[in-house]
Order: C-alpha cells, then structure tokens, then sequence
C-alpha cells in the first residue's frame, strides 16, 4: 500500500514548532487535497494546516497539547483502492517518506489556509469529516466571505453531536479554562459557538473549572516559559545582544496635532482618522529623510541593508502577549487608508486571527506605550530592525507660548535606534522632524 508521510511545514520566518491544538481528523478518515487536517498553535497564530496529499488517513504523529519541530512527520496519508497517494492536482506522489515541494523548502507559507498548494486547477472546498465515537469532531474554518457558515456535523455510533465551532479564538479560550463546549449553547448563525457564547459560559462556571497554575514546595507560583512568552524573552534577549541600542527624547506640543485630527474628522466623519494613524503618517514622511532609520543589519555579510518600502510594525499588546503586527508597504496609503489598515490590524492582532506571515518582516515599528498611562520609556528593539519610534500620553502640561505660560497637550516622544547604522545625527535630525510635525502638523504637506 502507497505512503505517504506530510511534514509540518514551515510555518513562518524564525518558526522552529509548533503545538498541536486540536486534529480536524481521525485515522480512517478520507481527506482531500487541501483539506485542513490540524490546527496548531506557533508562537504568533493559531494557523490551520491543510495536507497536500489526497487519501486515508493511517497515522497522526502527535496528539493535542503536543509540539511538534518543522520538518518532523505531521500525518501519514495512504493511497485508496490501491492508487498511489495523490498529491496537489491529483498528481501521483511516490511512496516512501514525503519531500517537501518548492514552496514549503522555500518557506513560503503556500501550504496554509488562504494561500492553497499552489498546484492544481483551483482551491477545492473543504468537507466536514464525519465524527469518530471517541472523538469530538470539529468544524472546518469557514469558507472567504463576510458571512458566518453555519457547519452541521454528522455524527456516528450514536455519538452526540460535535459543538458548532469555527473560530480557534473559541476553541483556545474553551480549552485554556477547562470548558466543554458541548455544553454551551451557540448563538451564532445556525447555532455557531461564538467567543461570547464562551465568555458567558466562563462567567457563571465554578472557578475550579479552570487549570491551577503549579507551585514549588515553597509555594512560589511557577509559570513555564513557553509559547509566546518564550518568543518574546528570545527576541528581546537577542536585541539586547546584539544591538548597541541608544534612545533619546524631546517633548512636543501636540495640541495642533489633536485640533488637526479634529477637523479631518469633522471634515469626512464617514472615514474618521486616530493619533495612531497621524503619527504612522508622520513617521513615514521621517523615514523619507532618513532612510538609513528604515534598515537592518547583516552581521553575517557585514552590512547595512536599507529596505526599499517602509513595513510598518505597530506593537500591540494582546491576551497572549506584546505582538508586533505589520503594516507593508505603508508608504504607498493614504492618511485615510492607513488609519483604517491600523485598525483592522490591531483588532486582528488582538482576536489572534492573524497569520504568523504578518507578524513578521517589519523594517521599523510604531509603539504607543501612552495607552498604559505613562509618560516616557526607553524600549528594546524589534530585532533586526534598527529603529523604533515611542510615544506616550498626551496631557495638560504648562508650556511657554509667545513667551506666556499656557496649558497645552504635551507629548514625550522616543526614538530608539541602533548606533550601527547611523550617529547621533542622523537620529536627532528624525526625532526633531518628528516632533515638528507634531506641534506643526502642516509642515506634512511641505515634506511631500
């Protein structure tokens, strides 16, 4: 009988694992190509992984809870009635140990959700499984559209019926807190659990419900450092590393900053702008004069590498931790379209629905630490970029105006920069233009 053995594929640029959240299908199970067959967890999205090969399923290497490396076996798919396992276009494969197409050895992501095998003559829907009596079958992610799908699952062996769930969100919140979703009523379209339905369920469910955290024999609270945690301790870490980081700062008066978006937003109230979006706007009209801000640097060649487009990073933090999402190519919008890609993105980032692709590959970030109440901060460096622009609270604070004391909207501003690719120059001529365009937003239309 025909073999063949899928490998989880990479899964993003700096990904080495991924956990297994929940199999979409069972051994004896007959799959498609394309057909979603398990949900993982990286330590930036939660990602469903669709297989490349058509046939039955004979093995699943791994069970939920489990990380898996890339490159090791996924899922072993054999052939049906005796024909050589399929692979993208109904292709046959040959047997043995499964070798990675193009696009997976490139890294490319073509094998996720969204992007299809990049084979065959165009994306197949994916089919619900029927549900095995040991296990709760779950609902394939629904299909592009701006409506939900409503999924029915059979059932088999007189097995109860599997909750309707499409969301991971859903999945992961359920799980992290120890609650059956076969017992929640959804309120969704046809009966779809939705993430409020969990909530409400969580509200009125006894506490014991949800998985204590461990102790030592001291009773110190012990927290593993894993998942995204550990993402984030290594990133950071590594910066610290490597990178001869130096900040500085200047406080601006942003009371013209605040009347301007005002009046944009009075002016076209159907597409309102945020301080966030101004002040994107403003960094890239910067980055324009100092493009050596907008670089990383290739320890291994010895160089410099000034990015061509701006790939705008926006740290945001979220349940799971401080994500950066990126905006690409964000010197090609408008204020108007940056503010509503800005938006989109954070909530994305936030609900964990974005893929592990967009949150990587930035050339400068974006960091609004004011939202936490506070004035100034010297942050860490998205590694490998070499810049990152923060920005605090904006309030009343005296300041002299016509040589008079004034109350105005004051805001501290930080630049922090890698000393490699530039000196102090360089950064203060950024931060000073930054600042100007705060206090005098229509110096903007002078730097076009």
């Amino acid at each position: 009988m025909s073999e063949r053995v899928f490998l989880l594929p990479d899964l993003g640029e700096g990904l080495s694992e991924a956990e297994i959240v929940e199999w979409r299908v069972a051994v004896g199970d007959t799959v498609t190509v394309d057909q979603t067959v398990v949900e993982v967890e990286t330590a930036k999205a939660v990602v469903d992984v669709p297989c490349p090969y058509a046939g039955r399923v004979v093995a699943l290497h791994g069970a939920a809870g489990e990380v898996r490396p890339v490159g090791q076996p996924l899922i072993t798919i054999a052939a049906l009635d005796g024909d050589a396992a399929s692979g993208p276009g109904g292709a046959p494969e040959p047997a043995g140990h499964a070798t990675y197409r193009e696009e997976e050895r490139a890294g490319s992501g073509n094998v996720l959700i969204g992007y299809g095998t990049g084979h065959g003559p165009g994306r197949r829907r994916r089919r619900p499984r029927l549900a095995a009596a040991s296990e709760p079958a779950a609902v394939p992610a629904p299909r592009a559209s701006s409506e939900p799908v409503a999924v029915v699952v059979p059932t088999r062996h007189g097995a109860p019926a599997a909750p309707l769930v499409i969301s991971p969100i859903v999945r992961r919140l359920a799980r992290e807190h120890g609650l059956d979703l076969t017992t929640v009523t959804g309120t969704g379209a046809g009966g779809v659990v939705r993430r409020a339905d969990v909530e409400a369920a969580l509200a009125v469910s006894v506490p014991s419900a949800a998985p204590q955290p461990a102790t030592s024999d001291s009773g110190d609270l012990v927290i593993p450092l894993a998942g995204i945690r550990k993402a984030i301790a290594d990133k950071l870490s590594r910066s610290r590393r490597e990178i001869p980081e130096v900040t500085i700062w200047v406080d601006a008066d942003a009371t013209a900053l605040l009347e301007t978006r005002a009046a944009i937003n009075a002016a076209r109230p159907e597409q309102p702008v945020s301080i966030l979006a101004l002040l994107a706007r403003i960094c890239l009209s910067g980055l324009r004069r100092y493009p050596q801000l907008n670089a990383r640097v290739d320890t291994e060649g010895q160089r410099i590498v000034q990015s061509a487009g701006v790939h705008l990073g926006i740290a945001a933090q979220t349940d799971r931790g401080l994500v950066v999402p990126v905006v690409r190519d964000a010197q090609r919008l408008t204020t108007a379209e940056l503010a509503v890609e800005l938006a989109e993105t954070t909530v994305a980032a936030r609900a964990g629905t974005l893929a592990p692709a967009r949150l990587t590959g930035g050339t400068f970030t974006l960091n609004n630490y004011g939202v936490f109440g506070v004035d100034g901060s010297t942050p860490i460096i998205n590694h490998p970029e070499a810049a990152l622009l923060g920005v605090g609270r904006i309030v009343d604070k005296p300041w002299v105006v016509d040589g008079q004391l004034a109350v105005r909207k004051v805001v501290q501003i930080s630049l922090t920069f890698d000393h490699r690719v530039c000196d102090g120059g360089v950064a203060g001529g950024f931060l000073r233009h930054v600042a100007d365009c705060v206090e005098q937003p229509a110096l903007l239309i002078a730097a076009v």
